[in-house]
C-alpha cells in the first residue's frame, strides 16, 4: 500500500481516512489517480482539471471512494460490484459491512494497480465479479440457515459476522488456523475467480497442474476428506496452509491470496524506508523498489523474508502472537512463482495494449490535425 497525504496540507493520512485531522478537509481516493484527494466541504475533489465525486455508500460511511464527475456512475469502481448487501436498518449490522468494504477496497487496490479483469454481472452476466454481503438467516422455528463463504462463478459470497472480530477469532480457533482475516478472505475467494481468468482462459491447465495438483479431482469429495480427516501430517512441507491441501482450487486460491498479502505489505515497507539492520555476519535489508511493478519472484522473497522476522519480533515485544505465522517452503515458492509469473504477464500485456492505442490515438489526431 502506498503512502498518502492530504492535497490541502501535507498531512499524513491512511487508505481508509475521510478526513484529514490537521485541516479538517474531507478526503477521498481517487482509484484511477492512485492517489488521496482533498476537498472542504460542499466543493467538489479534484485532480488537475479533472472533479470527482463520492461513492453512493459514503453515504453509510462505507466507502471513502471517488468517481469521475462525469462518469456516470454513482458507485466507486469497487461498490458496483456488490449485488447484495444488508440490511442497513441495523446500526450493528452496518459496522460489520463498513469492515467488510474496507477489506474489498483493499483487494480492489491491488486488481486496480496490476489492471485484472474486473467485469460486473451487468457487464458479463455469467462470468462477471460480484460480492454478496449476508448474514446467517434466523428462520421461523427459531433455527439458524448458515451462510457460507465462498465463490461460485464470479460471484463471491462473505457471510457479514465475520466483520466481527471476535467472531472471526472464534471461527480461527475452531477451525485450527494460524491467520485469519477479512482481506484474506476477499484475496482467497477472488484468487478463485481469477483462476478462471488467467489459467482457464489462458490455456495454462498442464502448467498449473505440474505445479499444483488436477484440478479435476472430485472438489466435494475432497473437502469432505479434509474435514473429515485433517491435512497430512507433513503438510507445511508443500503447502503455504494446511487448507490448501484439501483440493488444488484451495491451493491456488491459497497461494493467490498470499502472493498478494506480500506484494502490498512489501509496498508498504517500501514506502516507509523500512530497512532491515545486518545480524553478525549478514548484510542489511532495503525494500527499495516497487513489487507491484519490479523485482523477480526471488527478488520479492528475499526481501520479504527479513521483513516479516523484524514484524514477528516486534509483535513478540509487545506480547502478541507472530504477525507472520508461516514458513515458505520450496514448493511453496514454486507455487508463488507461478502466480507471480501470471500476474506479471498480464499487467504487461495490458500496459503495451494501453501504449499501442495511445500511440494510435496520438497518430490519429497529428493526421487529422495536419
Amino acid at each position: 500500500m502506498k503512502r498518502f497525504s492530504c492535497q490541502n496540507c501535507g498531512n499524513e493520512v491512511y487508505f481508509d481516512s475521510t478526513q484529514c485531522v490537521r485541516c479538517g478537509n474531507a478526503i477521498g481516493f481517487a482509484p484511477d489517480r492512485e492517489a488521496m484527494l482533498s476537498t472542504t466541504a460542499g466543493t467538489p475533489w479534484a485532480f488537475g482539471k479533472s472533479s470527482y465525486k463520492a461513492c453512493a455508500n459514503g453515504e453509510h460511511l462505507a466507502c471513502n471512494w471517488l468517481v469521475p464527475a462525469d462518469s456516470g456512475n454513482t458507485f466507486c469502481q469497487a461498490c458496483q460490484h456488490n449485488r447484495t448487501i444488508p440490511d442497513l436498518s441495523d446500526p450493528h449490522t452496518v459496522e460489520l459491512w463498513r469492515a467488510l468494504e474496507l477489506a474489498k477496497r483493499h483487494l480492489f487496490y491491488s486488481i486496480e494497480r496490476w489492471n485484472l479483469p474486473q467485469p460486473t454481472k451487468a457487464d458479463e452476466p455469467e462470468r462477471g465479479l460480484a460480492f454478496d454481503f449476508i448474514a446467517d438467516q434466523v428462520n421461523a422455528d427459531g433455527t439458524v440457515t448458515p451462510v457460507l463463504t465462498g465463490h461460485d462463478a464470479g460471484l463471491i459470497t462473505i457471510n457479514i459476522a465475520e466483520g466481527d472480530d471476535a467472531e472471526r477469532e472464534k471461527r480461527r480457533t475452531q477451525m485450527g488456523e494460524p491467520y485469519r482475516t477479512l482481506v484474506g478472505h476477499m484475496r482467497h475467494e477472488v484468487g478463485h475467480y481469477y483462476w478462471d481468468r488467467l489459467v482457464a482462459d489462458a490455456g495454462k491447465q498442464d502448467d498449473y497442474r505440474a505445479i499444483f495438483g488436477d484440478e479435476r479431482a472430485d472438489y466435494g469429495e475432497a473437502l469432505q476428506v479434509h474435514y473429515n480427516q485433517g491435512p497430512p501430517t507433513d503438510w507445511a512441507n508443500s503447502f503455504i496452509s494446511s487448507y490448501a491441501t484439501a483440493h488444488p482450487w484451495e491451493d491456488w486460491a491459497e497461494t493467490f491470496a498470499h502472493y498478494l498479502h506480500i506484494i502490498d505489505a512489501l509496498e508498504t515497507a517500501s514506502e516507509f524506508g523500512i530497512r532491515i539492520g545486518p545480524v553478525t555476519g549478514h548484510r542489511t535489508h532495503a525494500v527499495d523498489f516497487d513489487p507491484y511493478t519490479e523485482g523477480t519472484i526471488d527478488e520479492i522473497l528475499k526481501a520479504w523474508v527479513p521483513v516479516t522476522v523484524a514484524l514477528n519480533a516486534i509483535n513478540r515485544s509487545m506480547g502478541q502472537p507472530d504477525l507472520y505465522p508461516f514458513v515458505l517452503s520450496k514448493p511453496v515458492e514454486e507455487k508463488l512463482a507461478f502466480v507471480h509469473n501470471l500476474i506479471r504477464t498480464h499487467a504487461k500485456a495490458v500496459e503495451a495494449a494501453n501504449s499501442d492505442a495511445d500511440r494510435a490515438h496520438r497518430g490519429w489526431w497529428r493526421r487529422l490535425a495536419g
